[in-house]
This record gives structure tokens, sequence and C-alpha cells, in this order.
């Protein structure tokens, strides 16, 4: 049994959740991340995207995000409830909040609220957030004594926070349940603006790229993979479908080469 290969939300800002569950099916993705906006999301919206899933086999490999922050509601309850319904495996959690103490609490609450569900909650760390390195995010889960937390790696984070496989391979396995995937050139912008820019606009599919993919998934072996190629040039391509078939190909040879 290879990896289970998901395609993450973020490749597809502009296609509804549910339509996102139907444009992986017709592209030959067996699982995709979904995309909660607290401000848009309903009732209606968590049962037609469990009707899609449903009807296509489809699997919901994680729902985000949870981000709590100084000046607004994170919406966690919702996002919780709405990942009941749909079946999610993961929740995606990270913070803006400037104290770590305040977040480690919040991702012990997000975690209780989970649990019940059968649900895991990871925990993303992003240079261009206060939770911005790896041992910042594997500290919060070891301190918030969760039996259904994690830490999610983006592979694009990993490195331009300064990490690296090698620290990977330092901490346990088990905190790992899966893996954001994508790829970007050797160099690190310089900024917090090319920073931004490049999470949303500028990475690159599998292969394309100077990141050290193979590496990583040695590392951490057997778990499913979630691409997360943000990416301008994949947006410009208009039909969804197609551009989740391209980044398939990718995908899967990624897997085929290790």
């Amino acid at each position: 049994m290879g990896r289970l290969l998901s395609l993450a939300a973020g490749v597809q800002p502009d296609v509804a959740p549910a339509d996102m569950v139907s444009v992986a099916f017709a592209a030959g993705w067996p699982a995709v991340g979904i995309w909660f906006d607290g401000k848009t999301w309903s009732d209606a919206t968590s049962r037609e995207v469990h009707k899609r899933l449903d009807d296509t086999g489809v699997i919901a490999l994680d729902i985000e995000p949870i981000i709590p922050s100084e000046d607004g509601n994170d919406f966690a309850e919702q996002l919780i409830e709405a990942a009941a319904v749909i079946g999610a495996r993961h929740i995606l959690f990270t913070s803006r909040l400037k104290d770590q103490v305040r977040t480690t609490d919040r991702y012990q609450q997000v975690c209780e609220m989970a649990r019940p569900h059968g649900i895991n909650v990871v925990c993303e760390f992003l240079p261009i957030f206060p939770l911005n390195t790896l041992s910042m995010a594997a500290e919060i889960v070891a301190d918030s004594r969760a039996t259904n937390g994690g830490v999610l790696i983006d592979n694009l984070h990993l490195s331009r926070s300064g990490s690296s496989v090698e620290d990977v391979q330092a901490m346990p396995i088990k905190l790992f349940p899966y893996l954001q995937i994508c790829d970007a050139v050797a160099e690190r912008p310089a900024d917090f603006g090319g920073l931004l820019d490049e999470a949303l606009n500028g990475r690159l599919c599998p292969g394309e790229g100077s990141l050290p993919i193979a590496e990583l998934l040695q590392a951490v072996p057997d778990v499913p993979l979630s691409f997360e190629v943000r990416s301008k040039f994949l947006r410009d391509i208009n039909d969804p479908v197609e551009r989740a078939k391209y980044l398939l190909k990718f995908a899967q040879q990624t897997c085929g080469n290790l």
C-alpha cells in the first residue's frame, strides 16, 4: 500500500468546499483538504461536503485553519463541529498570538474539543507567524499533553524557518501524522514580504526546485502526503480539474522516485 496522496485546500482557493471534493475526485486524487471560512460556512455546507465525500469515496485528510489571534474569533468550535460532520481526519492549527503560553492553552483546548470525535489536531509552524519553528511547535504539543496532537511539517516552512531534515530525524516519528509537500528554489527570500509571496504564490511542484523532499519522506515514512502547492502558475490553469490533474502527476512521481 502506497502513501495516501491529498490535494491541499490551498491549491484551489477559488473552489468552494463541496466542489473541492468533486474536483479532487474528477482529477483522480484519493484524498483532499477542505478550507473552512467561519464567516461563510453553514450547516448546509457541512452536509453538502459530507455528501460529496460519501458519494465519491474521497477522504477528507484535513480541514483548516484554526488561527487564534489578538483581534478575532478563531471559529474553533464551529470548525470542529464541521470536521466531525464531514469526517475529517485532522484539523490544522497555527497561531498569530505572540505569547506561546496562550497558544499552548488554546491548542490544548482545541485538542480537548476534537478528541471525542476521534480527530487529531496538528500544530503547524510558519516563519511568517509568531509560531515559527519546528521546535516551538513540538514544545506546544508536548506542553499541551494532548493525546490527539501532532506537528504538521510543511517542507517549505521547514526550510525557510532554518530547520533541516536532521532536526526532524531527532524527533519521534509519531509526532508527524502527515506532511505537506511542495518545492521551491534553494535561496530563501530576504524579507517578510518575500516569504509571504513565496508561500502564497511562488511554490513549485515537487521536482521543480531544490528542497530535500526525498530525504524528508525517508525520514518520515508511510504517512499521508498533502501537496500544498500554492502557485500563481497553477491558478492560471483556469480549469480546477486540469489544475489538480497537473499536480497529481508530480505527486505520483514524487512517491515513485523514493
